[in-house]
């Protein structure tokens, strides 16, 4: 079942003394996180007044926090985002969405494993298949034939030494 928010980024620190507050986006780009209204901390929303990008971080500007030891007050909090306010291209999928899924043989129909984890490496992202013995997948199309979250599975071409 899909969660209603998505863990989106963290509080790393503050920016400033009128309480700008520092994120590490949890993101492909910090981009995604620019067209937010709202963010979610501690299942509270709280009114985003700016976000911009500053060296692959996000600073924004919270509603309510006007200086520094308010925003100190906040550091190391997770931010979440509502699911419905998030957008993606076709065929991107949220990391939270991909564990879990059966990972499928596209050649043979036979069950691999289920996707344990997703790594973020310069290249591309790698699931990490967990069943008879651990597979290292680039998440790639020659390699992820098709992936279908409703269905729970994801169906993939291995080659040799795979």
């Amino acid at each position: 079942m899909e969660s209603e928010f998505l863990e989106a980024g963290k509080i790393i620190n503050t920016h400033g003394v009128r309480g700008e507050v520092k994120l590490q986006p949890w993101a492909d780009s910090p981009d995604f996180l620019t067209g937010f209204e709202h963010f979610y901390i501690d299942g509270e929303p709280v009114k985003v007044m700016s976000a911009k990008i500053h060296k692959g971080s996000i600073i924004a500007a919270l509603e309510g926090i006007d200086d520094i030891g308010a925003a100190m007050g906040l550091k190391n909090k997770v931010i979440r985002v509502k699911r419905e306010d998030a957008r993606l291209e076709k065929g991107r999928y949220f990391i939270v969405d991909l564990i879990g899924l059966r990972a499928i043989d596209a050649e043979t129909g036979a069950e691999i494993g289920t996707i344990a984890e997703v790594l973020s490496l310069p290249a591309s992202n790698v699931y990490v298949i967990k069943g008879e013995r651990e597979i290292l997948v680039p998440a790639v199309p020659e390699f992820v034939i098709e992936t279908d979250i409703e269905a729970g599975c994801v169906k993939l071409r291995l080659i040799d030494g795979m």
